[in-house]
């Protein structure tokens, strides 16, 4: 290997010059307060043997090395090789650039390619962290600290411990590779690659990321973070878990503000809140989240619908108070039970925030519930406003005020064959369910209305005014929560044209 034209090592200054040929054969040797030039750069030391032939020296005492005017260098021994330019220090070695101060037991210094290597230890001191690792490099031009083997960072705010990582001194930027965590006073990161500027507190985290709260935790493909705001967003594959109010936020992007524990999603978001039974799932094109565990609101925007096995509905906007348990459906709102779909301009569902359990449900304006008949057709009511109680998550009572009409199937208790079909408008009337079906109307000021036999009334006019049955809609399984507008038959017939295009691709 060339290293250039070599210089050769000349002892300047020393209180004492002898030989020893005997125990050191071809060698001059320097005695108190020594001063050498080796290389550009400067020797002090107690004690020093300059092998002249192979421009080789060997120093001790209190050994003070400078490189310019930005590189000092103290130990008690040194070894130099005036051929290779190598050197190797032990002793208490203590190394200082303009931004940083190395401290190890023992360092080798290639001065031709400048960087620094230390096997047993070391920690590294700059104005802002103290890092220690056990094996390392440090490259003097680029200011570069590659650390391996157990490496911690210690900061006032955190400390990072990893496998591997390359640090900057000037810039206190670090990156991370392998199994790396960043505890700090409210937070812990984990992640397996990533970048960390120390200085500015921002951060970005890209393989098997998480960042965790008291009461939260933020996984994602992708991880930012912003110490100093207290902000994170993440990128694809996100989920956001709440440990305090069992919520599960997913989606492709999300942004969470901690300070003011707020959060939205959006590409694909779904809030999932665990329940005691069951779960329910919401989706909205966006999602936000604000304020603490036990005030937390709930926004959901834009092709909204929700899901959980004994209730399911669609809104375009959404809002929900953990504290009050009520939930608002804004614009077009429908809500399905099992066998009934009720509609409205606005739809209040309130919930006991305590026992989780539906509690009433209130309709306003345009009200009308429909329920599909056993065998054929659909019960009917509608009114004004709609007033409903639940128990046990069952529709028990239902009052209808203003305008209300009623089309009902009367049918044979125990044959079930249709009797007859009624029509009565009432101004105010209380319905009764039992086992989900309507058992009793008891109208409450006086009704108006007719009995029909069922060959009296034909199919075209057994809906009622504005009856829309939308049951194609409706989302069936949490993935159809996802699916905008009409859903359609899942079955899907392919032509043998198709199938022939498949087994292509399949043989390929």
């Amino acid at each position: 290997m060339c290293y250039g034209q070599e210089k050769q090592i000349a002892i300047k200054h020393a209180d004492f010059l002898e030989t020893d040929e005997e125990n050191y054969p071809d060698a001059t040797i320097a005695l108190g307060n020594v001063f050498i030039e080796v290389d550009g750069a400067t020797l002090k030391c107690k004690k020093a043997i300059l092998y002249n032939a192979n421009n080789y020296l060997q120093a001790l005492g209190k050994v003070i090395l400078n490189q310019g005017d930005t590189i000092i260098q103290t130990s008690k021994y040194i070894e130099y090789d005036g051929k290779t330019k190598q050197s190797l220090s032990w002793g208490d070695v203590v190394l200082k650039d303009q931004s940083m101060t190395l401290k190890t037991d023992t360092l080798q210094f290639d001065r031709v390619s400048q960087q620094l290597y230390y096997r047993h230890h070391a920690t590294i001191e700059d104005d802002t962290n103290v890092l220690e690792s056990e094996t390392g490099n440090y490259f003097l031009n680029e200011k570069k600290f590659q650390a391996e083997t157990d490496v911690i960072i210690t900061n006032p705010e955190y400390v990072l411990k990893s496998k591997h990582l390359d640090y900057f001194t000037d810039t206190g930027k670090a990156y991370l590779y392998g199994k790396t965590t960043i505890k700090g006073k409210e937070s812990f990161i984990y992640c397996e690659k990533g970048f960390y500027d120390t200085k500015a507190d921002v951060s970005h985290f890209t393989k098997n990321a998480y960042i965790l709260y008291k009461d939260r935790r933020i996984d994602g493909d992708s991880l930012y973070y912003d110490r100093k705001r207290a902000f994170a967003s993440a990128t694809r594959n996100i989920i956001m878990t709440d440990t305090i109010n069992n919520t599960v936020l997913r989606g492709n992007y999300a942004e969470y503000f901690r300070e003011k524990d707020s959060a939205f999603v959006v590409k694909r978001a779904v809030a999932i809140s665990k329940t005691e039974k069951d779960s329910i799932y919401i989706h909205g094109d966006t999602l936000l989240f604000t304020g603490k565990p036990d005030k937390r609101i709930v926004r959901a925007y834009h092709n909204v619908k929700f899901f959980k096995p004994d209730m399911s509905g669609k809104c375009d906007s959404l809002h929900s108070n953990q504290a009050t348990g009520l939930l608002k459906m804004f614009k077009k709102p429908v809500l399905w039970t099992e066998n009934g779909q009720i509609t409205g301009k606005l739809i209040h569902l309130l919930s006991n925030p305590k026992t989780e359990k539906l509690d009433s449900l209130k309709v306003l304006e345009d009200a009308f519930l429909i329920q599909k008949d056993t065998i054929e057709g659909f019960n009917q009511i509608k009114g004004r406003d709609m007033y409903a109680k639940f128990e046990n998550n069952e529709i028990k009572t239902v009052d209808f005020v203003g305008n209300g009409e009623t089309l009902t199937y009367l049918r044979d208790d125990e044959t079930t064959e249709l009797m007859a079909i009624a029509i009565t408008t009432c101004s105010k009337f209380h319905i009764k369910f039992k086992n989900k079906e309507i058992k009793e109307i008891r109208y409450l000021i006086k009704e108006d209305g007719k009995t029909y036999p069922p060959s009296k009334l034909p199919e075209n006019i057994r809906k009622l005014k504005n009856f829309i049955w939308r049951e194609n809609e409706r989302p069936k399984t949490k993935e159809d929560i996802f699916i905008k507008g009409i859903i359609k038959n899942k079955e899907v017939k392919l032509s043998k044209k198709s199938i022939k295009k498949k087994q292509k691709v399949i043989e390929k």
